[in-house]
This record gives structure tokens, sequence and C-alpha cells, in this order.
């Protein structure tokens, strides 16, 4: 059974495109290396050839795996969402109660996330500590290092 996962224009984009990526220049470069080893004589006894379908195996993989995903993706329509709990595409403005520490971090999509960016994933811990909470709320999440208090400040898109 084939998960349903929604992702923003930008993301659903950027996974179009690596397949596309993959399907041109990555089959492209596999055939070379097929090719390549192949000229080095015999197949039986030729390592490099080996490895050559190995990774030729392991890319036809992964494009069957990413044209699944972008099979069962779903573009969020962000005007239908309520503005007053958190889901995903949130915006969320949140304080540690720990340290007083303010942190902004918008929900995405597990493919989407990037901490760097301040994009974290629904999936994660904190994301699904969050979900559904309204501002004002505080959120009581059970990370790898232990429990972590966070008063939800704002909710924005």
């Amino acid at each position: 059974m084939s998960t349903i996962n929604y992702y923003t224009p930008e993301g659903l984009q950027k996974l179009k495109d690596e397949l596309q990526d993959l399907k041109i220049r990555g089959r492209a470069k596999a055939a070379d290396d097929l090719r390549e080893a192949r000229d080095k004589g015999d197949l039986s006894e030729n390592a490099e050839y080996d490895a050559a379908k190995e990774a030729q195996g392991l890319l036809e993989l992964k494009i069957s795996k990413l044209e699944e995903v972008v099979g069962n993706a779903r573009l969020l329509d962000e005007t239908n969402l309520d503005l007053t709990k958190v889901l995903i595409m949130s915006k969320v403005k949140l304080k540690n109660l720990k340290n007083n520490m303010v942190l902004d971090y918008t929900l995405v999509a597990e493919e989407e996330a990037n901490l760097a960016a301040g994009k974290i994933s629904v999936k994660s811990p904190i994301g699904k500590g969050l979900l559904g909470k309204s501002a004002g709320d505080t959120a009581e999440i059970t990370v790898p290092a232990g429990k972590l208090q966070f008063q939800i400040l704002e909710i924005s898109r």
C-alpha cells in the first residue's frame, strides 16, 4: 500500500526535477560506465563490470521509488487550511520553556525537511507533538535527549 504525502508546489517540483535528472543523466552515465567496463575484456572476471551492473540496478531502484513517491504526491491547497491550529505548512513560533529560547519552524513533508532552513517534518517528534495545537498551548514532546516543553507563541502561513 502506497503512502500519500502532501507537498508544496516547490517541493513537488524538486522531486520531479530529481526524477527527470536520474532518468536522463543518471541512466546515460550508467550506460557509459557499463560500456566502458565491457570494453575491458572478459565479463566473467571483470569486477568493474559487476560494479557498474550493480550501480545500474541501484539507480533503477531509486528511480522506481521516486516514481512511486511522485505518483502518490498531492499538492497542498493552503487556502483551505485552518489558521488556528498547527498543521502541515504552518509557520510556528515556539518558546522552549526550559531555556526561554524562541524558535521558528515551518512544518513540511518529510522529503522537504531541512533544519538549517527552519523546515521540520510533520513526522519528526517535534512535528508530531505540535500538530493540532493552537497558539498559547504548551506541547510536551519526547525527543531522544529527553522531554522538551514548548509554548506555541504564534501560528501563521
